[in-house]
């Protein structure tokens, strides 16, 4: 199989959050990976690793007390270097499709969901004329499953799972080379997942006619991960710690890093067993390996930090007879 070029490259990229006091909070932490047209990548782990921070900082979304360093190149575009001006006219949108973790938020509070469609229709496609521009918002209600005899509600007349795929419908709208799925399935029944994600990797394949699209997806959905996604990464405490494909993850050999281990047993058709404890504060990460006081594999050697060699960062990492007998 031949390799393709990714649309989206992320080397080394950090964020510090600068609070008062001088105190830092490392949010993330030397990230690197790759996207590429047709290509589905999740980011998975805990609450508060860092997957929405990373998010953000390729959109230019962070707030004023953030440090950037690093780079993500959208094809030629160094996004952490884009001024707002690019970022707002040329990325976000345009070259950047996003599901949004709040989809209320970015919804327009005084416009009905229709108007929103019709709008990101004229502006982002080659539709024209009122009947077809109508019948494309319709067509991409239809595709996120957000029923039609709600098109003409206000945002705030919908609950949080009708405002998630309203969010969905506009972000499949338009060619955008990446499409940025922030807990694309938060608030929506089991089918509905199911759905949705089916929606979103045809949209990546480019099953609608266009080209293959990039698909950067955060969930804390395994289920949904498992379905949608070529690779995982696994984050934990601001980092990159696990990068591989996603049926070497979910099935043999599976995940060598612990971290990505107890996240698998953790499901209840696996071993349903908790990781113990809680993950790090990011303001106080120790020098070495953030997970040690989680692991049963922790030795001495872990308190310098583990070099991130073919994907994984752990000193002590799982082989295949560990993991399947």
């Amino acid at each position: 199989m031949t390799e393709r070029p990714p649309v989206l490259s992320v080397r080394g990229l950090s964020v510090r959050f600068l609070m008062p006091g001088g105190r830092r909070i490392a949010a993330v932490t030397d990230a690197h990976f790759d996207v590429a047209a047709g290509e589905c990548l999740a980011l998975i782990g805990e609450s508060g690793c860092g997957k929405s921070v990373l998010a953000s900082a390729l959109l230019g979304l962070l707030p004023a007390n953030a440090q950037t360093t690093g780079e993500a190149r959208l094809g030629d575009l160094k996004l952490i270097a884009a001024d707002e001006r690019t970022l707002a006219r040329t990325v976000r949108g345009r070259l950047i499709g996003l599901i949004p973790q709040s989809p209320a938020a970015h919804l327009t509070p005084v416009r009905t969901v229709r108007s929103q469609l019709e709008e990101t229709v004229a502006a982002l496609t080659a539709v024209r004329g009122r009947a077809a521009v109508r019948a494309a918002a319709e067509a991409a209600a239809e595709r996120a499953a957000f029923p039609t005899d709600h098109l003409d509600r206000h945002p705030h007349e919908l609950s949080g799972g009708l405002a998630q795929r309203a969010a969905t419908a506009l972000a499949l709208l338009g060619d955008a080379p990446l499409l940025l799925a922030d807990e694309p399935t938060t608030g929506l029944d089991r089918d509905l997942v199911d759905h949705t994600v089916d929606e979103l990797r045809r949209h990546a394949d480019g099953h609608d006619g266009g080209p293959g699209r990039a698909l950067l997806v955060i969930t804390h959905d395994l289920a949904a991960a498992q379905r949608i996604a070529d690779r995982i990464a696994v984050m934990y405490a601001g980092r990159i710690v696990e990068l591989t494909d996603s049926d070497t993850f979910f099935g043999t050999p599976g995940p060598r890093h612990p971290y990505s281990r107890g996240l698998l047993n953790a499901l209840p058709d696996r071993a349903f067993t908790p990781i113990p404890g809680m993950p790090p504060e990011l303001g106080d990460l120790p020098d070495g390996c953030a997970f040690v006081p989680r692991c049963e594999r922790a030795t001495d050697a872990c308190t310098a930090l583990p070099p991130t060699t073919s994907g994984l960062a752990c000193h002590h990492p799982h082989v295949p007879k560990d993991i399947r007998a």
